[in-house]
């Protein structure tokens, strides 16, 4: 029997929630409210510091691999043990269907920090890029595995344009060639596949030597010690992504310094 391929299958969903958020506020509405924002935080910046690595410590309710992952979900005050911790910046799970999140997590959490968040979602067209400004992002993620070379282009295009960062991931060889050629600064290492959901750290040992140094690259997934984050600074990696780890430890500002070491 075919395993399920997960990344289709949380396409369609979201593809639907885009019909319906599009019903709710037209892309012209959308547009409307950008225009009185204070601009975004400097995301690249925050997370890009010589000779240490950072940390985007994600918020998330639970994930296709491993269901509920933190029952007590208070995303708030896991927002604030996070500024607590000096963490240089915040990922923010939105997809509601697979991830347990929500687009309204962005603002509310934004108001209670002063640290750039990056909207993790599923992002196929423009009118997500401009919802991820009007939500209170400051970057967002946009997945190579999911997007044809023109439409990652003007994705790119349209966020830097709105003052958004990228971070923009890949899992295989052909991603990065597609990535590479747009002249993204910002790629994501994703160590998990998102077709199969499985794990394999040899992933950022197979891509990351062939990116160019002058390159941010962050790593997602899989991290879960210190351990971990010392081979990948010693790799040369900027930034690292931890989410499960932390969702998954009853003190969360303790975790973040046993996991980075400060």
């Amino acid at each position: 029997m075919k395993k399920p391929d997960t990344l289709k299958e949380i396409v369609l969903k979201k593809k639907e929630r885009i019909l319906l958020a599009k019903q709710n506020l037209t892309e012209y509405a959308l547009k409307a409210q950008i225009n009185n924002l204070a601009p975004p935080r400097p995301f690249i910046e925050a997370i890009n510091k010589p000779r240490s690595i950072s940390l985007v410590a994600e918020i998330k309710r639970q994930s296709p691999s491993g269901g509920i992952i933190r029952q007590d979900f208070n995303y708030q005050e896991i927002a604030k043990s996070y500024q607590d911790s000096a963490v240089q910046a915040i990922s923010v799970l939105t997809e509601e269907d697979y991830f347990g999140g929500s687009p309204s997590y962005i603002n509310e959490i934004k108001s209670l920090i002063n640290l750039p968040i990056l909207r993790k979602d599923f992002i196929l067209e423009a009118y997500q890029v401009y919802e991820s400004r009007a939500l209170g992002a400051d970057a967002i993620l946009l997945i190579a595995d999911l997007l044809a070379k023109e439409k990652l282009f003007e994705l790119l295009q349209l966020a830097d344009s709105l003052g958004l960062d990228c971070l923009v991931e890949v899992h295989t060889e052909k991603d990065l060639k597609k990535v590479l050629s747009l002249k993204a600064p910002l790629i994501g290492i994703n160590n998990r596949d998102l077709h199969t959901l499985k794990l394999d750290f040899k992933t950022t040992e197979k891509l990351f030597p062939l990116i160019p140094k002058d390159k941010i690259v962050v790593v997602e997934s899989g991290i879960k010690s210190h351990q971990d984050v010392l081979f990948l600074k010693i790799l040369g990696v900027s930034a690292v992504l931890i989410g499960e780890a932390f969702m998954e430890a009853v003190d969360i500002r303790k975790k973040v310094e046993e996991v980075m070491g400060w």
